[in-house]
């Protein structure tokens, strides 16, 4: 494993990241399917084997599900982890409906269960989830000050956040963190937002480095998703890249991509996270994981850099691809 010193502060953070969307299972809408718990604890026990230190979840996983298996792998092997964790966004099962509150009471009552149901007495990293329109960013980062004056929280940032939004919460207090979707098809943070948190001294957790499954390898022309989970809309984030008009070129994308990968000895998912690690302005890719195997692939994907020709190739392939930002956005990032 290799490690990146995150942002302006004392962590130093493996590449690659374990997130836990895909292990929250589907205990609340916008979730994956479903989850075999004790192979997720092992895909933990092995991630921590191999050097991966960052984990990423949020009570918005399966309802907190996501936190309670990471607490659970995490007995005994709790300091060899750095703990990110969100709040402000919850399911409300009686309203049937996503709740966005970003106030300080709710920050502290959201930090007070996740630290139950994560097994440990502080977060590392403690993020906003989303952007909260009804929120006042004094009051916000006023919980953020009273959870690290506690010893509850060590540092704290923000994700999904706009570059206005970021600036306008700093005002009120340091922030340490930026959490945003960045991958092959994904790249609209590289003109203004990378640069701009690395000004800031903002360590970017790079979430959906696969593509959300996309660019893991595992898919096909022929790949159907279920009701009950999120891609089966077609829509990646504001992006159309799964829809049926989309699908099947994205699909053959991703093929001309694994056949660069397998020249170089490497597999399409190793691929993918190392092109999002040439960018130095990335602390650490996230990426989700619920197998052994799946941990044991990815982080092999550590230390790649990739050619400059193998950038030029990468940039030629995705040209191709449809429902992105457009072709003109991709450009050759040198290594």
């Amino acid at each position: 494993m290799k490690y990146r010193k995150f942002g302006s502060t004392d962590l130093t953070v493996s590449e690659i990241g374990f997130g836990m969307w895909p292990i929250g299972g589907r205990l609340s809408p916008g979730d994956y399917g479903s989850v075999d718990r004790d192979e997720a604890v092992r895909a933990i026990h092995r991630a921590v084997e191999l050097g991966v230190t960052l984990f990423d979840t949020a009570p918005a996983y399966g309802d907190g599900h996501g936190e309670e298996v990471l607490g659970e792998a995490l007995v005994g092997r709790r300091n060899s982890a750095i703990v990110t964790t969100k709040c402000a966004v919850h399911w409300d099962h009686a309203r049937k409906a996503w709740i966005t509150d970003s106030s300080r009471e709710s920050i502290v009552a959201s930090v007070e269960r996740s630290l139950v149901r994560l097994r440990t007495d502080y977060l590392d990293i403690l993020l906003i989830h989303v952007p909260d329109r009804n929120a006042v960013p004094s009051d916000a980062m006023a919980g953020f000050e009273s959870l690290r004056n506690s010893g509850k929280v060590r540092f704290v940032g923000v994700s999904n956040f706009t570059l206005e939004q970021v600036r306008e919460y700093r005002a009120f207090g340091p922030l340490h963190a930026q959490q945003v979707g960045y991958n092959l098809f994904d790249r609209r943070i590289e003109r203004e937002m990378l640069p701009q948190c690395a000004e800031m001294g903002l360590g970017v957790m790079a979430y959906g480095s696969l593509c959300h499954g996309l660019l893991s390898g595992a898919w096909t022309a022929e790949t159907v998703f279920s009701e009950e989970d999120w891609r089966s809309t077609g829509d990646v984030f504001g992006l159309p890249l799964l829809t049926p008009e989309n699908f099947g070129r994205n699909i053959a994308v991703t093929e001309q991509l694994q056949e660069l990968a397998r020249e170089t000895g490497h597999t399409l998912a190793q691929l993918a996270l190392a092109w999002v690690l040439s960018s130095d302005e990335v602390a650490v890719a996230l990426v989700g994981m619920r197998s052994v195997a799946e941990v044991e692939e990815n982080v092999k994907a550590a230390g790649w850099r990739l050619s400059s020709a193998d950038q030029a190739r990468i940039t030629m392939i995705m040209k191709h691809a449809a429902g992105t930002v457009g072709s003109d956005h991709y450009v050759v990032n040198q290594s």
